[in-house]
Parts: C-alpha cells; structure tokens; sequence
C-alpha cells in the first residue's frame, strides 16, 4: 500500500519563502512518477512541478524561476522549494505519487 505525506505548509508574507517535503512509503520508489500540483479556493487543480529520475524538472510558466523541486533518494522524499511566494500562490499543495494523492498542505501568502 502507497502512502504519501505532504508537509511545510504554513502562513508567510509576500516575498517570503517555504518548503515543501513529500514522502512516499512503498517497497520500490518511482521519481518519475512523482509530482507537484495545487488548488486555490474556487479553482481546478493545476500542475506545480515534477522531477524524472534523471533529475529533470518542468516547471508550470507562473512558478518558473521561483520554485525548485528536488529528491531525496534514500528518504524517498521529493521537496518543493518556493521562493518569492506571491498571494496568488495561495493553495493547498498535493503532493502525487503515480495514482495516489496526498492530503495536502496549505500554503498562505499575504500581501
């Protein structure tokens, strides 16, 4: 059975930075199948970040140059750097691991 564990979610100030950590508990861990999306209130979840098991990354355009997602192999564990956090990055943050979906972690920026 996968399980997937969000956390760093919190409350910051415009210009402010998080991050996020994802761990995936299962006996053979995929990087390629691990994403990052979000959901602002009133919206559809859209796509954040990913990272291939040869270390590249794809960005969505609104977060390139601010975000950074990077793995953990032996934690199984990808994190989401988020830099320069903007109030319209205001979401709760899944974290998704092939077909399984984390709970999410809110993540709050104020202006």
């Amino acid at each position: 059975q996968v399980q997937v564990v969000e956390s760093g979610g919190g409350l910051v100030q415009a210009g402010g930075s998080l991050r996020l950590s994802c761990t995936v508990s299962t006996r053979a861990f995929n990087p390629n199948a691990m994403g990052w999306f979000r959901q602002a209130p009133g919206k559809e979840r859209e796509f954040v970040a990913r990272i291939t098991s040869g270390g590249a990354t794809d960005y969505a355009d609104s977060v390139q140059g601010r975000f950074s997602i990077s793995r953990d192999k032996v934690k199984n564990t990808v994190y989401l750097q988020m830099n320069t956090l903007k109030p319209e990055d205001t979401a709760v943050y899944y974290c998704k691991y092939s077909n399984t979906w984390g709970q999410g972690t809110q993540v709050t920026v104020s202006s």
